[in-house]
């Protein structure tokens, strides 16, 4: 099967399966996700395109926040797909080995598997959750899921483990201190690291905005 039947095939199957996703994990952010990490690994010497490419399409078939905090639902949703299209064990393997080990699960979470193209779609998914759209990600799926807009009692948690992040059920504005506001300086390629910074500062100029209107200084 060439390349690109392959990537027609999953840029279907994902359709299908994300048609009724929450707004934060759909399709466009599937679309832009894949632009990202296309992008970046054309100017990454030796990233190979297919994997980079499928794991962009199937990074969120299966979140494991959509399943009861089932980690293993995603790499073997991805698995059992990718074998259907009989294409090379390598590169489902590959494809399986960044869906492990992807995923911010707090700061002192480390990594164990590595490779250019975990780098790459790494860096096109955290660039999805920075700025703009990363805000109003962050509230579309905080309200999704019934929480808070703030709260001055629940003070944002820095060090959270594994399983605290995953546990966490603190407001919209703490998400940015706990996750957002990290990953400009956990970036892998050049490529991205001046827009993640300007990302990020129109993110922090939004917080300090509503601090303000909070305070009832503007």
């Amino acid at each position: 099967m060439w390349d690109k039947e392959i990537i027609e095939k999953t840029v279907n199957f994902v359709k299908e399966t994300l048609q009724d996703a929450e707004w934060g994990h759909d399709f466009w952010h599937i679309y832009r996700v894949r632009n990202n990490a296309k992008h970046i690994a054309t100017k990454e010497e030796g990233a190979k395109m297919l994997v980079v490419e499928l794991w962009a399409l199937l990074h969120d078939i299966a979140d494991s926040k959509f399943h009861d905090g089932d980690e293993e639902i995603w790499p073997m949703t991805a698995r059992t797909f990718l074998e259907s299209l009989q294409i090379q064990m390598e590169i489902i393997t590959h494809v399986e080995n960044i869906i492990r080990h992807i995923s911010f699960k707090g700061v002192k979470e480390k990594q164990t598997f590595h490779s250019l193209e975990l780098d790459i779609v790494q860096d096109a998914d955290r660039l999805d959750a920075l700025g703009a759209i990363g805000i109003a990600r962050t509230f579309n799926y905080w309200g999704f899921k019934g929480r808070g807009l703030y709260d001055p009692n629940i003070k944002p948690n820095l060090a959270m483990s594994k399983e605290e992040y995953k546990k966490s059920n603190t407001p919209s504005i703490n998400h940015f201190y706990e996750k957002l506001f990290l990953l400009k300086d956990l970036m892998n390629t050049k490529t991205w690291k001046e827009m993640a910074q300007h990302r990020h500062e129109y993110m922090v100029q939004y917080v300090e905005e509503f601090y303000a209107e909070r305070n009832g200084e503007l």
